[in-house]
């Protein structure tokens, strides 16, 4: 007998356009049983691509079982709105992938559309990353032995169908949390004039350098940190490095940890670049998907902050980790944590060496403990 089936489909980039995959879950709608698991790595493409490979995907393999429906939730706002027909599809790359799509969706008897949080997509997440894994290995991805049936989703509550987000339940800890304290490194000469810094390198300044070894003298006496884990930029390593001096430890380094890459963007103020490129400033501040020119998307950062926050979690499982990154990895971490939408970005400020701490459970839930503290910089505040 045909049945409700649901698609859960998500793609990454790790460069935005770079080495990219996608993931996909095709499940029954009513029991939440699994029923296919697919991913494959596209090699370099952009993170919108990476997206509509995954919703191709899905609905291929919703398509070979016969559904009486099919709801597709994806986090992706762009392609959720674009294929429900409310944005228009004007990047060239987008026309042919959302046009396959749609004939996909016409094969099939009905679709729907759903625009979720990232952190109820994580399935798919994983799978595309674990794609992206395997690409890196020089290996093809390959589904599990066993899937273990998922529950049922959740029908949407009244917040969710009015566009606001319901509550997540609320479980016992599996386990000791894994706790991070998230360190912003300290001043360059780009934050003295509140320039975009994103993946340009600039040292630490003189009150930089100050900021690293008052925060490094704060965590020594704290105590318990079992790891450094950096960003590879300069300014967050030589932060890191006064830390990891102060604590006996060596600074392990994590790719994924570095600043969102500004493009074109690198270098200007605010001010500036929406002078020079109005039109691009106002669609990136109107959608987390938009990446500034020659640079990468919100989006496609916290795919990858994310991913690296889950391998910390399974490297250091219940213990205390400092990880020393940039403002927009910090505040994704944050945000993860609260469970809230990307515009939360707009609303959350980070001083310069600040600390702030969250306990992460295995199943990717947080708690934050502590945030934008400042305490051990008396007298250092620019």
């Amino acid at each position: 007998m045909p049945r409700r089936l649901r698609v859960e489909a998500d793609g990454g980039s790790r460069g935005n356009p770079g080495p990219a995959g996608y993931g996909a879950v095709v499940r029954d709608a009513e029991t939440g049983e699994l029923l296919r698991e697919i991913a494959a790595s596209i090699g370099k493409a952009t993170n919108n691509v990476a997206e509509y490979r995954g919703l191709l995907a899905g609905l291929a393999a919703a398509r070979e079982l016969d559904p009486s429906s099919v709801e597709v939730a994806m986090d992706s706002k762009l392609v959720v709105e674009q294929m429900s027909g409310r944005w228009k599809v004007k990047h060239p790359d987008m026309r042919e992938l959302a046009a396959e799509a749609a004939a996909l969706v016409r094969s099939l008897p009905s679709v729907s559309f759903r625009h979720i949080p990232r952190e109820q997509n994580s399935h798919a997440d994983r799978l595309a990353n674990e794609a992206m894994d395997a690409a890196a290995r020089g290996l093809e991805w390959t589904p599990s032995v066993a899937a273990a049936p998922a529950p049922a989703a959740p029908a949407p509550s009244s917040a969710s169908v009015a566009g606001g987000r319901g509550a997540t339940g609320w479980s016992a800890p599996a386990g000791p949390p894994t706790t991070t304290w998230l360190l912003r490194h300290g001043q360059t000469s780009l934050s003295v004039e509140k320039r975009f810094s994103g993946t340009g390198d600039p040292d630490l300044n003189e009150l930089g350098v100050a900021q690293a070894q008052a925060t490094a003298v704060r965590i020594a006496a704290a105590g318990g940190i079992d790891a450094v884990v950096s960003s590879p930029l300069k300014r967050a390593f030589a932060t890191a490095a006064a830390a990891a001096d102060a604590l006996g430890l060596e600074v392990m380094v994590e790719d994924d940890l570095r600043e969102t890459d500004f493009g074109d963007w690198e270098g200007y103020t605010f001010a500036e670049i929406r002078r020079r490129w109005p039109d691009e400033m106002a669609a990136w501040m109107a959608s987390p998907d938009v990446a500034p020119p020659g640079g990468e998307s919100f989006t496609a950062t916290a795919t990858r902050v994310l991913a690296a926050r889950d391998r910390v979690v399974s490297t250091f499982p219940g213990q205390s980790v400092l990880l020393v990154s940039h403002v927009t990895p910090i505040k994704t971490l944050v945000r993860a944590a609260l469970d809230a939408p990307p515009v939360a970005l707009y609303r959350l400020y980070l001083d310069l060496a600040c600390l702030s701490v969250v306990d992460w459970q295995a199943g990717g839930a947080g708690v934050v403990r502590l945030f934008n503290d400042t305490s051990h910089l008396a007298g250092l505040l620019a």
